[in-house]
């Protein structure tokens, strides 16, 4: 199997588990304007590896929007944030993995590899 061009993984710190069932939504800004790309849902690892080869997702900015109001409260938890909003750039050929490590007061992200 081929590396995905993106991916992530959701790691929910006040638990110490995945994040599974996280409803996450991709955007791609074209002219000023969020267009949405793609949605999906983590899978019971917190991964989700987006359906994208290196001819489908040209060099731009995105934006991933990950819902976690709604994770938080499927799991009994309040939170501080209804969502949380991560945008990146991209280069023609390049793998990008965005991780979210995540609690209920608090967020973290970085490029992983």
């Amino acid at each position: 199997m081929s590396r995905p061009i993106l991916s992530s993984h959701v790691l929910d710190t006040s638990s110490g588990r995945p994040a599974a069932g996280l409803f996450v939504e991709l955007y791609k800004k074209k002219e000023e304007k969020w267009l949405l790309w793609h949605n999906t849902m983590t899978n019971s690892d917190g991964r989700i590896q987006f359906p994208f080869t290196k001819e489908s997702m040209d060099a731009g900015t995105y934006k991933l929007q990950f819902k976690v109001g709604d994770y938080f409260k499927c799991v009994d938890k309040e939170t501080f944030y209804p969502y949380v909003e991560i945008v990146f750039n991209t280069k023609e050929g390049e793998h990008y993995h965005v991780p979210l490590l995540l609690s209920p007061y608090g967020y973290s992200t970085y490029r992983g590899s």
